[in-house]
């Protein structure tokens, strides 16, 4: 099967034309991302979905709240799923009226949010508490309980993990030993009931136990 056929295909929706293409670079680079199509949302009618057949679609609210949030009624019934791209709870809860449920800060770096991509691709929630506080007290019940069984040392190999970092890496930046390292590891993966690595950082980033 071609690599492109197993990429999760992205449609980037911004007003801003300069972060449509922003983005567009920085998720071209991302593995397991391609970009298929920039609209700027503010169509006449319902988005034209049909000519990019997105898996996902990343919205750049940017600084047009009033008018993002008024073009996202214009995505057709049960479109891809829809990942807002937010600097403020104002912007958070403008989108979550909208029918939006998955967040993340305008703010992110490209790893995160293709991170939020791939983790929302595969059905699961994504939302950043620094721009939906609210939203993931309410509808996230599972977080704060995993997020309190995490030790510090825990949270800090997470975060290593996610960066992409391996066994042996954990062990040079945080000067402990292989046997520690693989100790949390397992403890993490444990806590989140996650298969492998990759799954952990996954549910880390919806239960937005990561910094993104």
């Amino acid at each position: 099967m071609s690599d492109e056929l197993t990429k999760v295909r992205v449609l980037i929706v911004s007003l801003d034309r300069l972060s449509r293409a922003g983005l567009a670079v920085e998720l071209d680079q991302q593995p397991g991302l391609v970009v298929v199509g920039q609209i700027s949302g503010d169509e006449d009618s319902s988005l034209p979905l049909g000519v990019y057949d997105p898996d996902v679609i990343v919205w750049d609210v940017s600084w047009e709240t009033t008018t993002a949030s008024r073009n996202l009624g214009l995505l057709p019934k049960n479109p891809p799923p829809v990942l807002i791209l937010a600097t403020t709870e104002e912007q958070t809860t403008s989108a979550r009226l909208a029918g939006m449920k998955a967040f993340i800060s305008r703010n992110a770096s490209p790893d995160a949010l293709a991170a939020a991509l791939n983790a929302l691709s595969h059905g699961l929630v994504v939302i950043d508490p620094t721009v939906s506080p609210g939203f993931v007290a309410s509808d996230s019940n599972s977080a704060p309980n995993i997020a309190t069984s995490l030790t510090a040392r825990e949270t800090d190999v997470l975060k290593l993990v996610a960066e992409g970092f391996p066994n042996k890496g954990v062990v040079s930046r945080l000067e402990v030993s292989e046997h520690t390292a693989k100790f949390h590891v397992h403890s993490i993966m444990g806590k989140l009931n996650a298969q492998s690595r990759t799954e952990a950082v996954t549910l880390a980033t919806r239960l937005g136990l990561l910094p993104v």
